[in-house]
């Protein structure tokens, strides 16, 4: 990873507007915003609250009107499409509510995509501690079509994983999920950052997803409005009825 020691993804004072003259939305109002190496970060916020522009902003995916924005180290807000596309092939994951897997690929084939895709050779010894951590070994030749919802998200999460990427963007990943399942992908998530240092930053509505994060983030209007660590689901279940009433 080419991090710096003391952030993987910041923005700065980052706004984001949508139409112009009456008609102008302020998705984001001035967000400034730091995260750890090897951090589990979670974004929660009710309904246009801006949670899910923060994280394509964060991911490079979309730029902000104004403010700055840097991925591993790299200040991404005013780089071309090219060079934005390469940093995100090298340094950034993501894992989406409803999998995003290619249906004409196999689960190995679609782990190793990243790879393929930015010209790597696979590391044998990464890619089976990946696939034996996300319990695929006997599922690498079945298609998307013949895995059940919690299978395809854990083969996403292998993806995501498979080029070690600075960071993790997850869109609601136990969104499509059952609870049994979710708490399966939960677990994965947070053995990933336990052991191996991976950064990741999920948007969720969940508050049992966001109390197996470090770190809860709370969007009201475009702008943080709490920054909460050790909180469990029900004491942020009481934050979000707090910021939804207010």
């Amino acid at each position: 990873m080419t991090a710096t020691a003391t952030t993987v993804v910041s923005t700065h004072d980052v706004t984001r507007r949508y139409g112009e003259g009456d008609a102008a939305v302020d998705a984001l109002r001035g967000i400034t915003l730091d995260i750890a190496p090897g951090q589990f970060a979670a974004v929660m916020g009710p309904s246009g609250s801006g949670k899910s522009t923060l994280m394509h902003i964060m991911a490079g995916l979309d730029k902000p009107t104004s403010g700055t924005v840097a991925i591993a180290g790299t200040d991404v807000t005013n780089l071309s499409d090219k060079r934005l596309t390469l940093l995100r092939r090298h340094q950034v994951g993501f894992i989406f509510q409803f999998f995003n897997l290619l249906p004409t690929l196999t689960a190995e084939e679609n782990i190793l995509l990243p790879l393929q895709i930015a010209g790597q050779k696979p590391d044998k010894e990464w890619v089976d501690t990946v696939i034996e951590r996300t319990g695929l070994s006997d599922r690498l030749d079945h298609r998307p079509a013949e895995l059940s919802g919690g299978q395809q998200q854990r083969v996403a999460i292998a993806r995501a994983l498979i080029s070690r990427p600075a960071v993790i963007f997850a869109d609601e990943p136990t969104g499509n999920l059952d609870s049994t399942t979710s708490g399966e992908i939960l677990t994965l998530l947070r053995e990933a950052v336990d052991a191996y240092g991976q950064t990741t930053v999920m948007v969720t509505h969940d508050a049992r997803a966001a109390a197996s994060a470090d770190r809860v983030l709370f969007l009201a209007d475009g702008l943080i409005v709490r920054d909460e660590s050790g909180k469990d689901d029900g004491e942020i279940l009481a934050t979000m009825a707090q910021i939804s009433s207010s």
